[in-house]
């Protein structure tokens, strides 16, 4: 394989979404002074196999060195050159009720390259306030604003009914990547990319997980005093 990386559109998106999280990862070990990981520490950390980190690096071309481990900062470089953020993005938010306020106020999205540029609401309550320095604007001026902060990604955080009329908005204002909190599946054209965000999705995911899980740990009990019964039978019958 040549050190160049691969194109992004050859990256499979559950490897992308394993190389954020290595990315986040390797940014707490910069923090802490370190400046080699090997692939079993760094792999231990994100909850991966060692060979999975291994063959999702191998998109980024060569990294590592045997025996020796990876450069921290040196990986960390490359996967923000894999997934576009060496320059970093600017991001607008629709919708400042209580969840959008939250994701507005974050500051880790500035700390990972995504800087906070604008916010937008349609209740005249929350036009004209602000969420730390960023003032809340009037949805309907999103056209010209777009032209100003030159967006690279919206979020989406407005109740379901309106979440369509938002998307098309943007879309209409040159944006091309949109983060919806919506459940729905938003209409846009072939050269956008919405990704969906659905809490209650995840928590029926965890509920079936824990459902599992608890199932498992039933019949593990059953079977265990299943056995006990058999061997304490055994001893009596002795």
């Amino acid at each position: 394989m040549s050190g160049a990386l691969h194109d992004s559109k050859d990256i499979p998106p559950a490897t992308v979404s394993r190389l954020a999280t290595y990315l986040r990862v390797l940014g707490v070990m910069v923090d802490a002074g370190t400046l080699i990981v090997s692939s079993e520490e760094l792999a231990a950390a994100a909850g991966v196999g060692s060979a999975k980190l291994r063959k999702d690096l191998s998109f980024l071309g060569p990294n590592g060195v045997r025996g020796v481990g990876y450069d921290v900062a040196r990986l960390r470089s490359r996967i923000e050159r894999a997934l576009g953020l060496e320059q970093g993005h600017r991001v607008i938010l629709v919708g400042v009720g209580n969840l959008g306020r939250a994701l507005a106020g974050y500051g880790g999205f500035a700390r990972r390259g995504f800087t906070m540029v604008g916010l937008f609401d349609t209740a005249p309550e929350l036009i004209g306030t602000s969420v730390g320095e960023l003032p809340v604007r009037d949805v309907a001026d999103l056209m010209p604003a777009c032209v100003e902060l030159e967006p690279t990604i919206a979020v989406v955080a407005v109740p379901d009914e309106a979440a369509q009329l938002t998307c098309d908005r943007l879309v209409e204002a040159g944006v091309r990547c949109v983060l919806s909190f919506s459940p729905l599946a938003l209409d846009v054209p072939g050269h956008v990319e919405v990704r969906r965000v659905d809490l209650a999705v995840e928590m029926q995911m965890l509920s079936f997980s824990n459902t599992r899980n608890g199932l498992a740990a039933s019949m593990g009990a059953s079977r265990l005093a299943h056995r006990r019964g058999l061997s304490e039978g055994s001893v009596v019958s002795q």
